[in-house]
């Protein structure tokens, strides 16, 4: 008896582990490929975007889609999930693209959770709520609106505990610590020479 509530103690902690680890995997797909609903939706936005790239994204938790473009010289990112319903707009940017309080803000709990860090990729998220219908949502991303509702996503290359890994943090627009994961490098299928 104790045997099975210690392997049902092993499992949950191994559950627990694996929702703060983010395992991702991205896949290349076409055009065809990409769910026909969430085509619907950006349609209209890629007629004068370039560098156009379909994606399957697989992660520990869920599978989805995203778009990546460029429009307007920006760098874009449309998450959709397996449904084809859309679940964020994110945009590549700098740190002098986020206003001075909130980046102090999070450059501070960077300082403070890190021994060292280096900042690999920061994206401001438009994430999509009940509150607000879809189409402002992306009416308000492709006019790079600061708003309240936005987010701040920072890769982070950090060391705790003697050790290096990549984290992916979560903030919010003001500032705000909301959540951070570690970011597991990918698997490969094949050896690399």
């Amino acid at each position: 008896m104790k045997s099975y509530s210690l392997l049902t103690l092993l499992i949950l902690i191994g559950c627990f582990v694996n929702a703060q680890n983010k395992y991702e995997r991205e896949y290349r797909i076409r055009k065809s490929q990409f769910p026909s609903t969430a085509m619907d939706l950006i349609d209209d936005t890629l007629d004068d975007a370039k560098r156009i790239r379909f994606y399957r994204e697989t992660d520990s938790t869920k599978i989805s889609y995203e778009a990546k473009f460029k429009k307007d010289r920006l760098w874009y990112s449309v998450e959709f999930d397996e449904d084809g319903t859309l679940e964020d707009v994110e945009i590549l940017i700098k740190e002098v693209d986020i206003p001075s309080d909130p980046l102090e803000k999070i450059l501070k709990y960077l300082d403070n959770s890190f021994t060292k860090y280096r900042i690999k990729r920061i994206q401001q998220q438009y994430p999509i709520s009940k509150e607000e219908p879809t189409e402002k949502t992306i009416r308000n991303a492709f006019q790079n609106l600061i708003l309240p509702s936005i987010n701040y996503e920072f890769i982070v290359a950090g060391k705790k505990d003697k050790e290096y890994f990549d984290y992916e943090l979560l903030f919010g627009s003001d500032g705000s610590f909301k959540k951070m994961r570690k970011s597991l490098p990918p698997n490969y299928d094949h050896v690399l020479y």
